[in-house]
């Protein structure tokens, strides 16, 4: 018995390192040096992703997906990701969260909280001089956006926002690229 709150310390103590931001280093993506949340804000369609598990999994297949970013009273940022389930009779599915500037960042990290106390990073590691498309990962590689204010983007841009994923590491063959008017 006496063992038993050490025993789940141990257990819950690795978990706690999802709600801690992760800060750029030696061997992690780098992201971009600074971004204009005002000219950032509005709305986004994803042009490809790597796969991700609340996009392409339990008989999920999101398509038409797109990503709006609203500036909040508080100064966080409003969330809303939707797409259309290609596996449900293209239904509606949509995502609200907060997300949080990481001080320091130049803009170029958050923090986005879909629901208390599970936040993720989300840094912005390519952008467009003009803000048409951007290049989004996480820290550990396992997440990948290229967003564009367009539902497609050139050839030559595309092209460009992969090159910098896979500058940084990304694993680029696992791109999946994303439909829009899939809806029949």
């Amino acid at each position: 018995m006496r063992s038993l709150p050490l025993l789940l310390a141990l257990l819950l103590l690795p978990g706690c390192a999802l709600f801690l931001p992760t800060a750029p280093g030696p061997g992690l993506p780098q992201p971009v040096a600074a971004v204009d949340l005002d000219r950032y804000l509005g709305s986004w369609f994803e042009v490809a992703r790597l796969p991700a598990p609340f996009q392409d999994s339990g008989g999920r297949r999101c398509v038409d997906v797109t990503a709006s970013y609203t500036r909040r009273p508080d100064g966080r940022i409003a969330v809303l990701n939707r797409c259309l389930d290609a596996n449900d009779s293209f239904r509606e599915r949509s995502a609200i969260a907060v997300a949080s500037v990481v001080e320091g960042s130049g803009n170029a990290r958050l923090r986005v909280r879909f629901f208390w106390p599970f936040s993720a990073d989300y840094w912005v590691i390519g952008l467009d001089p003009d803000y048409r498309w951007a290049v989004v990962g996480g820290p550990s590689r396992r997440f990948l956006w290229i967003l564009s204010r367009t539902p497609n983007l050139p050839e030559a841009e595309l092209s460009a926002a992969r090159a910098i994923a896979a500058a940084q590491g990304y694993p680029v063959e696992n791109l999946m690229l994303t439909p829009h008017g899939a809806r029949p």
